[in-house]
């Protein structure tokens, strides 16, 4: 997919791909081969029709894909941007057996854009109102989901978001570069027009409990938090000033719009030597923000680049940008000046053992390698907690040792009847369209419940035999 020259792209917060043009789309839907048992559905956690939506794009019919894209995906603009398809749908792809699988997210994203720039916002017939009342607290992907699905169900749905926008992680976490917020806002206006009321600047566990939403009209609640506690590093220096968490440095930058300061008033957090400690999505996210910013971007890894786990085509676009890997290196200590703020970060070397348990080599010190690196902002980016305050506040609802919600993996109904969860807030920090097809799961469980009293869980499904290579 053409894409912006890196010498350019960072200076700028503009999209880093250009999206295919209509001849493009049209020659990469002409590669699907139309399997009879399509195993790229499979690969999709929301059940999307990947092989009629890429049909209508071959037949230059792009309002019509878009719309079967809706069907399923309330939000099919922002995975066709963001969700990892190369090792979901792409992954299934007959065509990877033996070369390149069929673009899906790429053509996703073009239905999906073509029907924004066409002003697209036909609604789909709803069913009549069931007179239910169904609370979704945060407007992330999982509550948006939710939201979506419950609507066309025939419920009432309001959405509490406890920010000033909707959007969640999608607004505050994801930078412009790689999902634009006008992107992000047409697909919640979207969702408004289907009929979702969704209140903002609300903070569920403060404003209202989650009994008190169930005392108070709703039928049933959907929790769909996310995971915004960060985690950091445990080592001296994490309180000084130019230490910022992941999550609140890309939040300034994002929803805050620091990046446009003095045209908004956000405390500034221009810099001249950034490192970012993490080898995940969100480090590549903030590094690369870092470079935009105009500062000298470095990332320190604990492990090698092999090991890292944010997508390749994020760490090839960081290194495209200028932003420098520094692997096997681990921090011990941040050192501050008498004022109080970074000036320069302690490290060690490492060296990769044997594998632990999350299947990837062990990385160990190296006796007597501690060097420091310059630097006037450290980010740890090494994950995120689910926020404690809905559990606080809600007594009948258990939690996990990690903080998590205990659900069931079937149903995604919580331990307080009426109370049912997705996303991040279940499962900790994972992708969008995991949090997504949760939601989805979700909303079958919790119109169920609002209809009949009870959730009962679907009988297993038998896999069948992938028999699409006979065919090719």
């Amino acid at each position: 997919m053409p894409e912006q020259d890196p010498r350019r792209r960072r200076h700028n917060f503009e999209e880093v791909p250009y999206g295919y043009t209509e001849e493009l789309a049209i020659r990469e839907a002409q590669r699907c081969l139309k399997c009879k048992k399509p195993g790229c559905v499979k690969g999709c956690p929301v059940n999307i029709d990947i092989p009629g939506f890429v049909s209508l794009i071959e037949q230059g019919k792009f309002l019509e894909a878009a719309r079967k894209l809706k069907e399923q995906n309330t939000l099919p603009a922002v995975t066709g941007r963001v969700c990892p398809q190369e090792v979901q749908c792409e992954s299934r792809c007959i065509l990877s057996k033996k070369g390149e699988s069929c673009a899906i997210g790429r053509l996703e994203r073009f239905a999906a854009d073509y029907a924004i720039n066409a002003g697209d916002m036909r609604i789909p017939d709803l069913p009549p109102s069931t007179g239910k009342r169904i609370a979704v607290v945060g407007s992330g992907p999982a509550g948006l989901t939710a939201a979506g699905d419950l609507i066309k169900l025939g419920h009432a749905v309001t959405v509490f978001e406890a920010f000033h926008v909707a959007g969640g992680v999608l607004m505050y976490g994801i930078p412009e570069f790689r999902l634009p917020k006008r992107i992000v806002q047409f697909e919640i206006d979207y969702l408004k027009r289907l009929g979702a009321e969704i209140i903002t600047d609300h903070v569920v566990g403060k404003a209202k409990t989650v009994d008190e939403l169930l005392a108070g009209g709703y039928d049933a609640v959907f929790i769909g938090t996310g995971a915004g506690l960060p985690i950091f590093m445990r080592i001296p220096g994490e309180n000084l000033i130019g230490c910022y968490s992941a999550n609140e440095y890309l939040t300034r930058s994002n929803l805050m719009k620091a990046f446009l300061f003095p045209e908004y008033a956000t405390a500034p957090i221009r810099s001249k030597r950034v490192i970012t400690v993490g080898g995940g999505n969100v480090a590549m996210d903030a590094a690369r923000t870092a470079k935009r910013l105009g500062a000298e971007s470095i990332i320190v890894y604990r492990r090698g680049r092999e090991e890292m786990p944010a997508r390749s085509e994020e760490i090839h676009h960081a290194e495209e940008e200028g932003v420098q890997l520094m692997v096997l290196t681990n921090p011990t200590r941040i050192i501050g000046d008498e004022n109080g703020r970074v000036v320069a970060l302690e490290c060690i070397k490492m060296e990769l053992g044997e594998p632990d348990s999350s299947g990837r080599r062990k990385p160990v010190p190296v006796p007597g390698s501690e060097f420091l690196i310059e630097c006037d902002t450290v980010v740890p980016s090494l994950g995120n907690r689910p926020n404690p305050l809905i559990p606080m506040t809600t007594p009948n609802l258990k939690t996990t040792r990690w903080g998590t919600l205990e659900c069931d993996p079937i149903t995604f109904e919580t331990s307080q009847k009426g109370v049912f969860a997705g996303g991040d807030i279940v499962t900790g920090a994972a992708t969008v369209i995991s949090a997504m097809g949760q939601g989805k799961i979700a909303a079958r469980s919790i119109h169920e419940y609002v209809t009949t009293g009870k959730v009962t869980k679907p009988a297993p499904k038998q896999e069948e035999k992938d028999d699409n290579e006979k065919e090719t």
